[in-house]
């Protein structure tokens, strides 16, 4: 009987994987795939090496950047440029994010940025939250229905969906505040108004950026994880699907045919049912890489990128991140050409993934249907014609969220990953860790 067996090689299987056997547990990680790092994986563009997945992540907690330290990446932690991303309406109008929201909720509801977004009889409305009790929407079950009572229909549809709606790929109407906004009931009571509960969340939040990233990209977590795992003896098993995930055993079955048992005092998962990995009811996204040669975008015309609303007219993208504006080592390594990142709500089935459930980079063509989409919304919403002739390399990506069908995991079973932590690669790392910590002290 080994000591734990861990079921998947994402990010949270390698950290927890990691902190057991660093602690002196004997591990054994098994794999469906032929590799690790899950949603964190690399492809390369017209020779740049690029994040196909996540780019940066959330700085709320510290969990990624302490991860980040002990890996010795603690140097090459990096801020996005200041100039900050700008938004899409429904109807068109593009708009820098107003500096004083969160999750596109107003701080300051008559500033400028605020009138550039809304016009003025809209942040009139908004305004009239400082008026009204603070019982107000402060029961309200989606983040969606709060802002609607205190600060009006405008704010929720021109702000908070295409901003908090980008972020979590979810309209605000079925988003729990206390989820993505934890704390911001209990500040509104206390302050007596939405807009004053976001000033005060603000001002107790971590200086800095909310997001960072690592120079050369965050896959690079993988790369010193995947490395740690060979440091302290984990036994690594890929191409070896788990068929049955119980408390104290996993049933395995490798590539060559082998099944095999392995009893162990403690498992970790991720899924009930390795098996359902192309579930026909999950939903994800589609990731666009283009890059290009276009002088134009030299000047980042819409700073870090796009947040779009998701009926905005004339745009298939729910989002644009002008990489190479955003990171400034990613500008370095291309060399005077562009990277822009363009995401696309993904039809419920796959055709872009590999057997084991993980994403694969497929090559694409800039005068192909997804390469004509993408350089059409790329032009729309950078206001600067992005053409196929002037596009050295594309790709597209497909990443599909938790499958909550196969999560009910065995009585013991320990969850980790995103099914059982959600999405964000902050939350999935504190989670595996805190597992990690719970076994080792029992």
């Amino acid at each position: 009987m080994t000591d734990v067996v861990v079921v998947g090689g994402g990010v949270a299987g390698l950290v927890a994987a990691r902190d057991l056997a660093k602690a002196g547990a004997h591990v054994v990680l098994v794999e469906a795939g032929d590799r690790l790092g899950g949603m964190l994986r690399r492809h390369t563009v017209a020779g740049l090496d690029l994040d196909m997945g996540a780019e940066s992540f959330a700085t709320r907690t510290d969990a990624v950047e302490r991860l980040a330290i002990e890996l010795g990446l603690g140097n090459d932690i990096v801020s996005p440029d200041p100039r900050g991303a700008w938004l899409m309406t429904r109807d068109g109008r593009t708009a820098p994010i107003p500096q004083t929201g969160f999750l596109g909720i107003p701080g300051s509801p008559m500033a400028a940025d605020v009138l550039a977004v809304i016009g003025q009889g809209a942040a009139f409305r908004a305004q009239m939250d400082s008026l009204l009790p603070s019982p107000v929407g402060a029961r309200a079950e989606s983040l969606g229905a709060l802002v609607r009572k205190r600060m009006g229909e405008r704010v929720l549809d021109d702000l908070v969906v295409p901003v908090a709606g980008g972020v979590y790929s979810t309209h605000p109407d079925q988003l729990d505040p206390d989820r993505v906004a934890p704390g911001l009931r209990a500040a509104l009571q206390r302050e007596g108004s939405l807009a004053r509960a976001v000033l005060a969340l603000r001002s107790r939040a971590a200086a800095g950026s909310a997001v960072q990233g690592i120079r050369g990209g965050i896959v690079r977590l993988v790369d010193e994880l995947v490395a740690d795992t060979v440091t302290y003896g984990v036994d690594v098993r890929l191409g070896t699907r788990a068929t049955a995930v119980e408390r104290y055993a996993v049933e395995t079955l490798a590539a060559d045919g082998t099944r095999e048992r392995l009893p162990a005092q403690h498992v970790l998962a991720s899924t009930a049912d390795p098996a359902r990995t192309t579930a026909p009811d999950r939903t994800g996204i589609e990731l666009v890489t283009l890059v290009v040669d276009q002088p134009e975008l030299d000047v980042a015309p819409r700073g870090t990128g796009m947040l779009v609303h998701p009926e905005a007219a004339g745009v298939g993208a729910k989002a644009l991140t002008h990489a190479t504006a955003k990171w400034p080592w990613l500008a370095g390594a291309a060399g005077g050409r562009h990277v822009l990142r363009l995401s696309y709500a993904t039809p419920p089935h796959d055709d872009v993934t590999d057997p084991s459930g993980a994403a694969t980079s497929l090559p694409v063509a800039p005068d192909d249907a997804v390469g004509t989409r993408a350089t059409r919304d790329a032009t729309a919403l950078l206001g600067v014609p992005v053409t196929a002739d002037r596009v050295f390399g594309a790709a597209r990506v497909r990443w599909y969220g938790p499958d909550l069908a196969a999560a009910d995991l065995a009585e013991g079973v320990v969850g980790i990953g995103e099914t059982s932590s959600g999405r964000g690669l902050a939350g999935i790392v504190a989670a595996a860790r805190a597992a990690a910590g719970r076994i080792l002290d029992s």
